[in-house]
């Protein structure tokens, strides 16, 4: 979500008394070892009442394709929104849940990272549907293969209002005071911001709503070189990249459009499939090298 407008008087008036005990989501995982093979990778479902197909196409996707891996990432926007944890006894909200619950019930590990839309699920989301938490920037090692995850917005550096907004609304007294307001009126509050996030993105050049390419750039060179998997942009490709006679790649993950779209990763080799295309993985399409 990126509001035209960042500053706090679009937000709720924060309350007076913010108690220790807030609902405030919690990162916890920096690192992942070793996680089951194979893995795979969700970003940008956008689950919604309003979008039954896509809701359709993921408890689909739990039921089915999720269920003969060994691990599950979500990399955020999971949620068209999510209000906070006290939203999680919604009809819909409950359903996933439950869904994802099951799903880990029967020993499938799955991580989940927040997003922009989604960033207010915590502990308590955690602990209805089972996942482990992740924070946003966390290093994979399976084998020889290091991974980084992220959800991708961080690195849209050069849209400069929606990195004042994302500043602001992960601050943790602002979201302590956003959830202290009644569930009803975050809702309201989101659904506004919502609309004025698709008016600003009418207004803003396309290339700075995608990541920087100094950003990841020098996120990659940071950690040692490894291979990013994002989603946010909605511009799923496979980029590669040569920065200090290393060789790099950066998948970005598809959007959810009323079917299951997922990267798998066996441990070797990425391929996207669908639930169109169970039977004939593919790549994601290559973009050509970047450099440093």
């Amino acid at each position: 979500m990126s509001p035209k407008k960042t500053s706090l008087s679009n937000a709720p008036k924060l309350s007076e008394s913010m108690s220790s005990d807030a609902c405030v989501p919690m990162r916890v995982a920096e690192t992942v070892t070793a996680p089951e093979l194979p893995a795979l990778f969700v970003a940008d479902v956008h689950l919604s009442e309003k979008h039954p197909r896509t809701t359709a196409a993921f408890l689909d996707f739990l039921s089915g394709p999720a269920r003969q891996a060994g691990s599950v990432f979500i990399l955020g926007d999971l949620f068209e929104y999510w209000a906070g944890d006290d939203d999680a006894g919604s009809v819909f909200n409950r359903s996933i849940c439950e869904a994802l619950s099951a799903l880990t019930a029967t020993g499938i590990t799955v991580y989940f990272m927040t997003g922009n839309r989604d960033l207010l699920a915590g502990q308590g989301f955690a602990h209805a549907s089972g996942v482990q938490l992740l924070a946003d920037m966390v290093s994979v090692r399976s084998g020889s293969r290091m991974l980084l995850l992220s959800h991708g917005d961080a690195l849209c550096t050069d849209d400069h209002d929606y990195q004042a907004f994302r500043l602001q609304v992960r601050n943790r007294e602002w979201q302590a005071g956003f959830l202290a307001q009644p569930l009803d009126a975050r809702r309201a509050f989101i659904e506004n911001l919502r609309e004025q996030s698709e008016t600003a993105k009418t207004e803003k050049r396309s290339e700075i709503m995608d990541v920087s390419a100094e950003a990841v750039t020098s996120l990659l060179r940071s950690h040692a070189y490894p291979t990013l998997i994002h989603g946010h942009t909605h511009r799923p490709a496979r980029h590669t990249y040569l920065i200090d006679g290393h060789r790099c790649e950066r998948h970005v993950l598809p959007d959810w459009r009323n079917q299951a779209v997922w990267l798998a990763f066996d441990g070797a080799e990425f391929s996207v499939c669908s639930a169109a295309t169970l039977s004939l993985p593919a790549p994601l399409p290559l973009v050509g090298e970047g450099g440093a």
